[in-house]
């Protein structure tokens, strides 16, 4: 090597040695902890290989928690990027005071999550709650809004929804602004309407931006735990209940560390799976699309 690569390697090699301290070590031990039947507090700790797995799979609680995650991932994340569009669209168009309305934009996104979520939590309440009070003037009656099973999870869907919103807007923003308007004049000029200008021009484009925020957003809801722990505790009867936080209760309300570390290793493992098909499958998603 000359001085130039050995002087890369150099700069690189820090990098490299944090991740490796403080991802794939952690990552290892935890999957050799999820091999065990670890239970320190009772003084238990005995190598049971896959069983821990075998049980998970087969817990309705594990199901559960499962099937919420994917819905409000996928509830979450559809309305997230289509609000985030339209705002990005609206924002992007020339008109005054368009810097005030990006910041505004921004207000939501910055307020801590713990926040946001106890914020939302005292909305909800039925007898004080803004909400319940505003539906009470349009003569609807009281909403138990995180009591009701049915209701409790699209509660904390509608919070992240609000919290997460302007995080796509703002990416989706900046990669609009990436596009030649000469590409917008000459499309008018060949007669193409609106629609066709968005369809043909803009959402073809916009595409790489688009993937990328379909993948922050979808990777982050997948590993949801702060806001809907916060508002709901995973209640009422586990009906919000995600993988972040069954995995959390099997190890600090259970100290199950083994069991609890086979489900970490079960949300990593779908994560990255999740992240797999974005990448290998929409990355020349607009072919997809038209």
């Amino acid at each position: 090597m000359n001085k130039k690569e050995k002087s890369g390697y150099a700069f690189v090699a820090p990098l490299v040695l944090g991740v490796f301290l403080f991802a794939v070590l952690p990552l290892v031990g935890v999957f050799y902890l999820s091999l065990n039947r670890s239970m320190p507090v009772f003084g238990i700790h005995e190598f049971v290989g896959f069983n821990n797995y075998l049980i998970l799979i087969q817990d309705p609680r594990f199901l559960k928690s499962v099937v919420n995650t994917f819905y409000l991932t996928g509830v979450a994340v559809t309305f997230e990027v289509s609000l985030g569009l339209a705002f990005a669209l609206f924002v992007d168009r020339a008109f005054r005071r368009k810097g005030c309305l990006r910041i505004a934009l921004l207000i939501p996104w910055m307020v801590p999550t713990v926040v946001s979520a106890r914020a939302w939590e005292w909305m909800y309440q039925p007898e004080f709650g803004v909400i319940n009070y505003l539906g009470g003037l349009l003569g609807f009656s009281t909403v138990y809004w995180l009591s009701e099973p049915t209701l409790a999870l699209h509660a904390a869907i509608l919070m992240e929804v609000w919290k997460t919103t302007p995080f796509c807007a703002i990416l989706l923003l900046a990669g609009l602004q990436t596009i030649p308007h000469e590409l917008y004049e000459a499309a008018k000029v060949d007669g193409a309407t609106s629609i066709q200008i968005f369809f043909r021009v803009t959402l073809p484009l916009l595409w790489p931006a688009l993937l990328l925020v379909l993948l922050f957003r979808t990777l982050d809801s997948l590993r949801i735990f702060d806001a809907v722990y916060v508002l709901t505790g995973g209640g009422p009867a586990n009906t919000t209940e995600t993988l972040s936080i069954y995995t959390y209760n099997l190890y600090f309300q259970t100290l199950q560390f083994g069991f609890g570390s086979a489900a970490a290793v079960a949300t990593f493992l779908l994560v990255m799976g999740v992240s797999l098909f974005f990448i290998r499958n929409l990355k020349g998603g607009w072919k997809i699309v038209r």
